[in-house]
């Protein structure tokens, strides 16, 4: 019988390749690896951007909430005035006043007697409720400029502004 013995020279052939494969194979587990940490690191650098972007997005609405809350009432509470000068006004209880003067005119014969109206410029009956839609335009249009103003502060901006600064009046 023949003896199976292995040229040493084919043995260490073996092992080499044996060894070289377990290499590559470990090179490639180490690289596989390294790419998975690398997504798991991009994927934690994602998360906690979105995380922010997130607070920011809730801090900023939260301010546009009661930017919004605080022009509302504002124009609600303009309007109701305008309303309670209004019943006022149509239950006799006031009046518009202008801010005019009355010229008086000399009569054509300065010898016969006159008198003067010295009476306060009033608003005609027919002008009132033009000048009450104006009044409520007014402050329509005041309240949406302030809260452009506070929106353009707090979302035009690179760091939004804390809200409770107080308009100018």
């Amino acid at each position: 019988m023949r003896s199976m013995t292995v040229p040493p020279v084919r043995l260490v052939l073996v092992v080499l390749l044996a060894g070289l494969l377990v290499w590559l194979a470990i090179d490639r587990l180490v690289s596989q690896r390294d790419s998975a940490r690398l997504e798991r690191d991009s994927a934690q650098f994602e998360r906690d951007g979105l995380r922010q972007a997130a607070r920011i997005t809730g801090e900023r609405l939260a301010i546009a909430a009661e930017n919004d809350r605080k022009n509302t009432q504002e124009l609600t509470d303009a309007l109701n005035t305008n309303q309670e000068l209004r019943r006022v006004v149509d239950a006799g209880d006031g009046r518009l006043l202008v801010n005019a003067t009355c010229t008086v005119t000399q009569p054509a014969n300065p010898g016969a007697g006159g008198v003067a109206n010295a009476a306060t410029a009033e608003l005609a009956a027919n002008a009132r409720s033009d000048y009450f839609t104006l009044r409520d335009q007014l402050a329509l249009g005041r309240q949406m400029i302030l809260g452009l103003q506070d929106h353009i502060r707090n979302f035009c901006t690179t760091t939004p502004k804390q809200t409770g600064a107080t308009h100018e009046q």
